[in-house]
């Protein structure tokens, strides 16, 4: 809104400096003066010239800063539709991802207070936030991780994360992993008892 305002604010100064250069060029022609080089003649001429120099640089700054809008407005758009692209994209994965990890739930032989604490340690809130969400004392909420972790038989919070979610953090490809006598990266000290070569 300022800026539809400053335009419109641009123009209007504009179209004002254009009439007053024509009601100077108007005066001078009433006048009719008989000498041109007159201090008169030319402080009008001086004025004229100013007011239709501010009038173009004006009218040039609202022309470039409708197509500047413009251009903005339709990167804008162009954004906004890859965002919703990339949203569906990554709704349908997410999609898969959550029935994946249900499924995996419901193998693990989960109750229902079990699988709904486990989605919210993934998650990653506390004990006492999941009581919270659920309703229930945090006490219960501890004692349903402990379900989830021993049906799992995974070791705690990281490890189920770690279960669900370390795929997805690794580069599409593995780098090899390091061969004997391979030197160290510079500035890291070889393990103790060994010599680089």
């Amino acid at each position: 809104m300022p800026e539809l305002l400053n335009s419109r604010l641009s123009l209007f100064i504009a179209a004002l400096m254009a009439a007053l250069t024509l009601a100077g060029v108007m005066d001078l022609i009433q006048d009719a003066p008989k000498e041109w080089t007159s201090p008169h003649v030319l402080i009008e001429t001086l004025f004229m010239v100013l007011s239709l120099s501010s009038a173009v640089f004006l009218w040039l700054g609202w022309r470039s800063a409708n197509v500047s809008l413009a251009r903005t407005r339709l990167s804008l758009e162009s954004h906004r539709a890859e965002k919703e692209v990339w949203r569906d994209q990554a709704q349908n994965y997410l999609q898969g991802l959550g029935e994946a990890i249900a499924k995996q739930l419901s193998a693990w032989g989960l109750t229902a207070a079990e699988s709904e604490t486990a989605l919210l340690l993934l998650k990653g809130l506390s004990h006492k936030e999941i009581g919270n969400i659920s309703g229930k004392s945090e006490r219960t909420a501890r004692q349903h991780a402990i379900a989830v972790y021993r049906k799992s038989g995974l070791g705690g919070r990281a490890e189920l994360s770690a279960f669900f979610l370390e795929d997805l953090l690794l580069p599409s490809e593995t780098p090899a992993a390091p061969q004997p006598g391979d030197l160290p990266p510079p500035g890291v000290l070889p393990p103790a008892g060994t010599a680089p070569k």
